[in-house]
């Protein structure tokens, strides 16, 4: 077997786990989904799950980072269809917030995912995110749209808050209510960085 092959199959069982797990994590939760379950979902062995991923927890991480990366593709995809890059980059950090709706994103992302996994500002996602809003950031200063602050501590701000808004959103007895509340909340928190406030 050639080594191209064989890393094709390899491609192929994680995507496989990672399926199986995302659909049996959204139906059930984290807990309650059984590693045999989704495994004969998948067509795979136990042991396949720990050759690829370690165990349960890190299947979990791998689906977190997945679904995290849809989002923050989504949201981007949102943005870049705004007026102009403040804009934009409002219109992303409203989306990331309103998928906490989903219930997909809301039970394995906001909920599951940091009572498993741990801090989400830790999770290789969500730095590939802050990356991008510190990029942008960076260039609403050079701009002039934005007060020369310094544009990491403002992208680990702006995410944070983005973050921090949709998991209230998720724990919320009123998810609906909550998420308007956190959106306006966002908005009016983020125009102070405007050199001149809209």
């Amino acid at each position: 077997m050639t080594s191209r092959r064989r890393s094709e199959m390899v491609e192929e069982t994680r995507a496989k786990l990672i399926r199986a797990a995302r659909s049996a994590f959204a139906e059930k939760g984290y807990s309650t989904a059984s590693m045999d379950d989704l495994t004969a979902v998948a067509g795979l062995t136990r042991g396949a799950l720990y050759h690829n991923f370690g165990d349960k927890r890190g299947l979990l991480a791998a689906v977190v980072d997945q679904i995290d990366a849809e989002m923050a593709e989504r949201a981007h995809a949102i943005g870049s269809q705004a007026e102009s890059p403040w804009e934009g980059l409002m219109a992303e950090g409203v989306a990331y917030i309103e998928m906490a709706m989903e219930p997909e994103v809301q039970r394995i992302v906001l909920l599951d995912g940091p009572a498993v996994l741990g801090d989400p500002s830790k999770w290789p996602s969500q730095n590939r995110c802050l990356h991008a809003t510190m990029q942008t950031v960076q260039a609403l200063i050079a701009q002039g749209v934005v007060k020369p602050v310094d544009a990491e501590a403002a992208a680990r701000l702006l995410n944070g808050a983005a973050l921090n808004a949709s998991l209230w959103v998720a724990a919320s007895d009123n998810p609906s209510e909550v998420l308007v509340r956190a959106v306006d909340a966002f908005r009016c928190m983020a125009t102070g960085l405007l050199e001149t406030p809209a």
